[in-house]
């Protein structure tokens, strides 16, 4: 049994979210495409959104080890309002990355728009105000090393929610032709004693 990694009802809702944030383009409904995917089969995972969730798994751990270091070298320095702000920072960071990175990976490598628009999300509307909170934001004794750590985890945030933009995008209008072409094949496969059996067969 296929069970997805979003539940139904969340699935429907980024889905229906995806469908006004990434609207069809004219390409995917021209008929000249259909006859373009008949050939064969397409894959449309993009490869640089990949390799950069796949180097920011590795980096991740990196990133929270260089974090925790830094933040009890300064731990002593900083006011008990950035304490708590720090602390509450680097716990939503760190899970929602987690979350970001493994359904982004799956959704990219499976072709899933659902969980790829699920992961675009999270990168864009959490982990990159986030982390630019953190690398602009000099008050809590930002260090030399900590800043060099920073720079390279929303480096990697930008690079993953521009390319997981065009990734989506891409995706969905494949399907959307692939949809139609399903369509059409099934139409021309259909005998003609079929065609008028349906069509007048209202047992």
């Amino acid at each position: 049994m296929d069970s997805p990694l979003l539940g139904r009802s969340l699935r429907k809702t980024v889905t229906s979210f995806t469908d006004v944030l990434f609207p069809i383009s004219k390409d995917a409904q021209d008929p000249q495409q259909y006859q373009l995917k008949k050939t064969g089969n397409e894959y449309v995972t993009n490869l640089p959104l990949q390799m950069a969730l796949f180097f920011n798994i590795f980096f991740a751990p990196f990133w929270l080890t260089a974090t925790l270091v830094t933040f009890e070298v300064k731990f002593s320095y900083l006011s008990t309002l950035y304490l708590i702000l720090l602390i509450a920072i680097y716990v939503v960071f760190t899970i929602m990355e987690v979350i970001r990175l493994y359904v982004g990976f799956v959704g990219n490598l499976a072709e899933r728009v659902p969980e790829l628009a699920g992961s675009w999300l999270l990168t864009v509307l959490i982990q990159l105000p986030l982390i630019l909170l953190l690398l602009f934001n000099t008050q809590p004794l930002l260090l030399p090393f900590e800043r060099a750590v920073h720079i390279v985890e929303a480096m990697f945030v930008v690079f993953e929610a521009i390319c997981g933009y065009f990734a989506i995008r891409t995706m969905v209008n494949y399907q959307v032709t692939k949809f139609h072409l399903k369509q059409f094949t099934d139409l021309e496969n259909i005998t003609d004693d079929e065609y008028w059996q349906d069509r007048y067969d209202y047992s």
